[in-house]
């Protein structure tokens, strides 16, 4: 993965730049003329002036395709112009890329739903522990062939080995791999700048479901800035963009703060995801003088016709969520497709509480 995007749900997209959407252009980036005064010989002024000779509409054209080419796949609202810029510079590769991004966020932040996916690597999008192969001359731990596919683990500190001794001793462990010359990284940017972070672990693991659940393993010494930034990404963008994709089968992230308990710690996150899955499966359920034995979602009292009132209303995920914290985007998302099969039944309903409504 070499990013995120947003899956935006309507055809026709409309931007909404803000101050975050905004670019600046500034000769401070890139000098627009500059000096060169050698001991002998004459001074020579060079300038890119050549770059004035394309039309602005040659520029807009660029950061469309650029933007297609990169998120989904206009200009004056999105950049400001400081002394001595001027639109042509886009052209330039660097220039050009900063305002596609100022244009994607743009975009988004005018959709009111959006879910976030990710952005797959163009060339090797899936790796294998089958290919790894490597040298080292830093400390190994000798691998359970029935439970590693790499025959040597590089260890980074003890805590590490004691962690790799908890994974071979857990029966709940299908297989594992030290994430060390696999190739798998995850995308997430400090203080401005991306950058890739490298997870110590990936665990297959048997959780009782129909498939095996990929968890990544964290083993995390002393808090550090960066270390925050990492695990955040994994959480809040990884996860979800992953799972969002559908395709791509079960991950989540564990962040283990003691290696010596570490088993207790996989089984305590193992049986409260089995809790959460056992009252969150999204599910359509009718039952008789329950919401009006209207269609509601799961074991809820949220009826499906309330939750596509909101969006017909121009409700966000995201507003929805904050008054329903009991909901979860998946029950959106099949709310969402129950409405679209049955929308006839719910558009009835919607207007007989209308009328309801207009009576009282």
């Amino acid at each position: 993965m070499t990013g995120y995007r947003y899956d935006i749900s309507r055809g026709k997209l409309t931007a909404n730049f803000t101050d975050v959407c905004q670019y600046v252009i500034s000769t401070a980036d890139l000098p627009t003329l500059t000096v060169n005064a050698p001991i002998v010989g004459q001074s020579s002024i060079h300038t890119l002036d050549q770059l004035k000779s394309h039309r602005e509409q040659e520029v807009a054209f660029l950061l469309a395709k650029l933007t297609l080419e990169k998120y989904f796949r206009w200009d004056g609202e999105c950049v400001r112009y400081k002394d001595n810029t001027y639109p042509q510079l886009l052209m330039l590769t660097e220039f050009a890329h900063d305002a596609t991004d100022r244009i994607y966020h743009a975009i988004v932040e005018g959709e009111l739903r959006k879910y976030l996916k990710p952005i797959l690597r163009p060339y090797d999008t899936f790796g294998s522990t089958r290919y790894v192969d490597f040298d080292t001359a830093r400390a190994v731990y000798r691998t359970d062939p029935h439970k590693c596919h790499v025959s040597h683990a590089v260890m980074d500190s003890n805590w590490e080995n004691k962690m790799l001794q908890s994974l071979e001793q857990m029966n709940e462990v299908v297989s594992y791999v030290k994430n060390h010359n696999l190739g798998f990284t995850i995308p997430y940017t400090l203080n401005g700048e991306q950058r890739n972070y490298l997870p110590d672990f990936i665990v297959r693991i048997n959780d009782g479901q129909k498939e095996l659940l990929n968890l990544i393993l964290e083993v995390s010494g002393e808090a550090r800035k960066d270390k925050a930034a990492k695990v955040a990404a994994a959480r809040t963008l990884w996860i979800p963009a992953v799972k969002n994709h559908g395709g791509l089968g079960r991950w989540d992230f564990l962040e283990i703060s003691d290696p010596w308990n570490a088993e207790k710690s996989i089984r305590m996150y193992l049986s409260q995801q089995t809790a959460q899955t056992d009252t969150n499966i999204s599910t359509i359920q009718k039952t008789p003088g329950v919401c009006g034995g209207n269609a509601r979602i799961r074991n809820t009292r949220i009826p499906v016709w309330t939750i596509i009132s909101f969006y017909k209303l121009g409700a966000s995920d995201e507003e929805i969520l904050r008054n329903y914290p009991g909901l979860t985007p998946a029950d959106l998302r099949l709310a969402s497709s129950y409405y679209e099969e049955h929308q006839t039944e719910i558009d009835r309903v919607i207007a007989a509480q209308d009328d309801d409504d207009e009576d009282s």
